[in-house]
């Protein structure tokens, strides 16, 4: 447990490491007081979208409690990886468009939060589709999110050629 504690490590494959570490943790509010603590210090996508504790699939409603704490905060990793959360445990059988409306309602220069915008709608087109499409007929997004998001789902397996095809279409102009 001293690893998880000697913050902030030196190298990139520690903070890997770390994010790895804590996939396997089975105490949920441990876990996630844990994942809180790391945040701060993550500085790359790559280590924030590696971490996927397995716990959280069985805490939902407490893992909404820390999604709100991690969107909430200023650092991007926190931010990113509360909406990856929304993505990865909320677009199923969970979904609800509050959890949509939370990624719309971000407001954010970063590019690695608003990459991560585009993806987690791109994603709810995918599963969600009629559900979260006002998103994009609305322009509830800011433009670069928006188009992003529609370049992303037009890329994407899951969505269908008519889809694609009109999803093309709702391309937003500076």
């Amino acid at each position: 447990g001293s690893f998880l504690k000697n913050l902030p490590h030196e190298y990139y494959e520690e903070n890997n490491l770390h994010a790895f570490l804590l996939g396997y943790m089975t105490d949920f509010k441990e876990c996630a007081r844990a994942v809180t603590e790391f945040l701060p210090y993550v500085d790359n996508w790559a280590t924030c979208d590696s971490m996927s504790p397995k716990i959280f699939k069985n805490h939902k409603e407490e893992l909404l409690e820390y999604i709100k704490i991690w969107i909430s905060k200023d650092d991007i990793y926190s931010v990113r990886f509360g909406i990856k959360m929304l993505m990865d445990h909320f677009l199923d059988s969970d979904f609800k468009t509050k959890y949509a409306e939370t990624v719309a309602d971000i407001k954010s220069e970063e590019y690695y939060i608003r990459m991560m915008q585009a993806w987690y709608f791109a994603t709810a087109l995918a599963k969600q589709y009629d559900a979260v499409l006002p998103y994009l007929l609305e322009h509830k997004l800011s433009m670069w999110v928006h188009n992003k998001t529609i370049q992303k789902a037009v890329e994407s397996y899951r969505i269908t050629t008519e889809q694609k095809d009109y999803l093309k279409t709702l391309k937003r102009k500076g």
